[in-house]
């Protein structure tokens, strides 16, 4: 995938202090710099063109084009990936997507700020058409405004069990040894274990984001495990009640944010980008580093990067 698109001089100023960590010894021919981002490979050009190159490279451009859009409302992205997929159709088993489905999905995981919201929905068949009418897809290719307006009208029509984990308890998770991925299963498990308990089903679907055998690894020696669980990739496209879980879980989040900004009395930028660090910094100064922790994800290089702005 190949995102790319033009910044302006303020966000230049923020990538090179964002990246100056993660540069590649080599620069190309025309480039101010190259960076190493996880699996993506960011390319800022002298003409103030930045590329983002690799399977992550949506969610490494994502906080650059917020950031962009602010300084830049007409700005124009170009996605090869969105070319390919109007060519590459992905497969849909009418079989899952037509049935009676319990569904979860997971919302906040990649957010320095605000907590982790993981949600199961109940989906009978009979509320398909409905549920397309009101055009429930996967939350990240929603508007956060059309979430917030549909999905009270959507909770009083389908059952679902969420759990808000804040990042105090997260923190605590990974201070005792886990991981995101542990901290999701086991999150994951819970609200499914509550609903497959109350009503008949065809299917149990989740988003994949670890191999099955991992996922039951990481739930060992916990009681009642859901075990008949399909795991299927970009699930939210394919099953419904995954899809309303990935929107119901956005719709929560979203509420427990805008909480947090009144607790804290300012703008708190979602995702991890540069602005996360300079909110960072102004949480500390003003309430304390005791205070970021609880209102953060303390394993993010955000953490590192808000002591160094300190110095």
């Amino acid at each position: 995938m190949t995102i790319s698109f033009k910044v302006s001089k303020e966000t230049i100023n923020k990538l090179n202090e964002f990246y100056k960590d993660l540069r590649r010894p080599k620069t190309p021919d025309y480039a101010t710099f190259q960076a190493q981002d996880g699996d993506t490979v960011v390319t800022l050009y002298d003409s103030g063109k930045i590329v983002f190159q690799g399977k992550d490279a949506d969610l490494a451009s994502q906080i650059w084009i917020e950031t962009e859009k602010m300084n830049n409302k007409y700005l124009e992205v170009n996605n090869s990936d969105k070319k390919e997929k109007k060519k590459k159709i992905e497969y849909v088993d009418p079989k899952i997507y037509s049935s009676t489905s319990i569904g979860s999905d997971e919302v906040g995981k990649g957010d320095f700020f605000g907590p982790i919201v993981v949600t199961a929905c109940y989906v009978k068949k009979e509320d398909i058409p409905y549920l397309e009418k009101l055009g429930i897809k996967d939350s990240k290719e929603m508007d956060d405004e059309k979430i917030l307006k549909i999905v009270p009208d959507l909770i009083k029509r389908i059952p679902y069990e969420s759990i808000i984990l804040n990042n105090e308890k997260y923190n605590q998770e990974y201070d005792n040894g886990s991981n995101i991925n542990k901290i999701n299963a086991v999150l994951h498990n819970k609200v499914l274990y509550k609903l497959k308990n109350k009503y008949d089903y065809d299917y149990i679907v989740m988003d994949q984001f670890v191999e099955k055998k991992v996922y039951y690894n990481y739930l060992k020696g916990l009681h009642n495990v859901v075990p008949d669980i399909t795991f299927v990739t970009k699930a939210e496209n394919k099953c419904l009640s995954v899809a309303c879980a990935s929107v119901i879980s956005r719709y929560i989040f979203l509420k427990e944010f805008s909480k947090l900004e009144k607790k804290l009395g300012m703008h708190v930028p979602k995702s991890a980008n540069f602005n996360a660090d300079q909110v960072g910094v102004e949480i500390v100064k003003k309430y304390g580093f005791d205070k970021l922790r609880s209102v953060s994800k303390l394993n993010f290089k955000n953490t590192e990067k808000i002591k160094e702005l300190l110095k």
